[in-house]
């Protein structure tokens, strides 16, 4: 049964997919709104949080999931979407996570528009390098014949360009970009919301039949994001604020961008599909549940 994830796809239509880069493309203007001259400055004085942050994001998150495939050694699709998802960038709604854990709101706004600008580079990169040491996706991978300069553009296009426009309007228009931002997030939430809904009732049947696969192998990969992030600012002791903040920002990836790649270049190949379907669905929940701990229980705080 599990090696029938290889083989398995999920039906995504054109305007489907369209509806999905077009989704991420105002969530990343949104965020890209909300970043002043005054943070770029903030973090040039003081990098460090910000430095470890991207340490974390873009080398040992996936170093963590290369380690966690040999150890789980899943299906070579189910591998390669979790390659995949530790290769993407933070998601956007780890900025509100952090907001509400009481975390480092500027850090977080700042880690997420600066690791999807890098992201345009380090996406194709780090995918094609730890799936690529994976033998069993590697040979996946080769019948693939995956051109990553294509991939490369993709991410340009829907993540890069929407960014460089968001801070270019903001520089210019603030107090536009104040308005926009209130409407365009809410809005794009709403729009990928609506598209993981439609998809998930077009592939109901395979979802039923694989979730209890997936599940164990989306909260272990989830939960070693949300420990890298973590162990990483307690090791350079960092302030709480900041901690929260890299703990939310590891945890919480662009499934939504996993799902255009895969989509766009892997036909929708169902073991890679599921599991970034689903991290864009249990991310939320773990980082909700670790936002409102730290944002409720006070005492916690002395242990962190």
């Amino acid at each position: 049964m599990v090696e029938n994830l290889d083989s398995s796809v999920l039906n995504l239509n054109q305007d489907g997919l369209l509806m999905l880069n077009i989704s991420l493309a105002i969530i990343m203007f949104g965020v890209a709104l909300d970043l002043k001259v005054a943070d770029f400055r903030a973090i040039a004085e003081n990098p460090k949080s910000f430095l470890i942050g991207l340490f974390s994001q873009f080398l040992f998150l996936p170093l963590l999931t290369f380690g966690l495939v040999w150890w789980l050694a899943p299906p070579p699709s189910v591998a390669l979407g979790m390659f995949l998802v530790a290769a993407c960038p933070g998601g956007n709604v780890s900025n509100f996570l952090s907001h509400l854990a009481k975390g480092n709101a500027a850090l977080s706004v700042s880690l997420t528009a600066f690791s999807t600008l890098f992201s345009v580079f380090l996406t194709p990169f780090n995918f094609a390098l730890w799936a690529g040491m994976y033998s069993p996706a590697a040979g996946m991978l080769k019948d693939i014949s995956l051109n990553y300069f294509d991939v490369f553009n993709t991410v340009a296009l829907i993540l890069g360009v929407p960014l460089i426009i968001g801070i270019y309007i903001n520089s210019q228009y603030p107090e536009f970009s104040l308005k926009a931002t209130r409407i365009l997030k809410p809005i794009s939430i709403l729009i990928f919301a609506s598209f993981v809904s439609i998809a998930f009732f077009h592939n109901y049947d395979l979802f039923l039949k694989y979730i209890l696969l997936i599940f164990f192998w989306v909260l272990a990969h989830n939960l070693t994001a949300l420990f890298s992030g973590f162990s990483l600012a307690k090791i350079f002791d960092l302030n709480l604020p900041d901690t929260k903040t890299l703990t939310i920002e590891t945890g919480i990836q662009n499934s939504g961008l996993a799902l255009v790649l895969i989509f766009t270049y892997f036909d929708g190949l169902g073991g890679m599909a599921i599991i970034a379907a689903w991290w864009g669905i249990w991310h939320i929940v773990s980082g909700m549940g670790v936002a409102w701990v730290w944002s409720k229980y006070q005492v916690y705080e002395k242990y962190v």
